[in-house]
């Protein structure tokens, strides 16, 4: 009988541990969570119309060589982007290839592409941010505090220009400042009395453009 019971307790021994190791040792299919329950990575795509640059006005701003804009094509990563202007004022895009952007507002712009895709694409939705101005600048060099590129302003005028860079130097020779404008491939040499701006003088109240250059000697 002894023996008997010690068998009996060998018996209940192993069949719990062997139940326990059973447990324990689930396949991996079992211990993994459902896939419901598993965290799901996002699949949102990836947006490249951020904030932009800062107080840009989209349905007044217009757009000028070497700014960089961000186009974003609802759903269609592969064409959508941040994309330069190139000197000659256009952009190019995939399927759509050069598109002029210089001259229109981002708006304009994104109604231009709109139209464009539409051959590829049903109901395309395109948005275009200006993220660099940089076209939208002059240049003040020569007796100033600052010499450089000054962001320009709607409206400004070269005595609010010279002011942004500084004033004049007390070398300035403030009859002699000219303005430097290109246009149509042509330079010309525009004078600026600097005196007269001063008191008031409507005429020289001259209107500047994105790429002036206003030298005092």
């Amino acid at each position: 009988m002894k023996w008997l019971h010690v068998g009996v307790l060998v018996l209940v021994s192993t069949s719990v541990y062997a139940q326990g190791t059973s447990e324990n040792q689930g396949t991996p299919a079992q211990n993994t969570p459902p896939a419901a329950t598993r965290p799901v990575e996002s699949q949102s795509a990836p947006s490249t119309a951020e904030k932009g640059a800062p107080n840009i006005d989209n349905a007044r701003y217009v757009i000028g060589p070497d700014d960089s804009l961000a186009i974003t094509v609802w759903k269609e990563p592969t064409l959508s982007g941040t994309i330069p202007v190139r000197p000659d004022g256009m952009i190019s895009m995939a399927l759509i290839g050069d598109l002029r952007a210089a001259g229109r507002t981002p708006m304009q712009l994104a109604d231009d592409i709109t139209e464009k895709l539409k051959k590829y694409i049903q109901d395309p939705n395109v948005s275009v941010v200006v993220m660099a101005d940089t076209s939208q600048r002059i240049f003040v060099i020569g007796e100033v505090g600052h010499v450089g590129p000054v962001p320009m302003t709607p409206g400004m005028t070269p005595l609010q220009a010279i002011a942004s860079g500084g004033g004049l130097t007390p070398f300035a020779n403030s009859k002699k400042i000219y303005i430097l404008r290109n246009e149509g491939g042509k330079q010309q040499k525009i004078p600026f009395n600097y005196k007269e701006a001063l008191k008031g003088d409507d005429s020289q109240r001259i209107p500047l453009k994105p790429g002036d250059t206003i030298v005092v000697p």
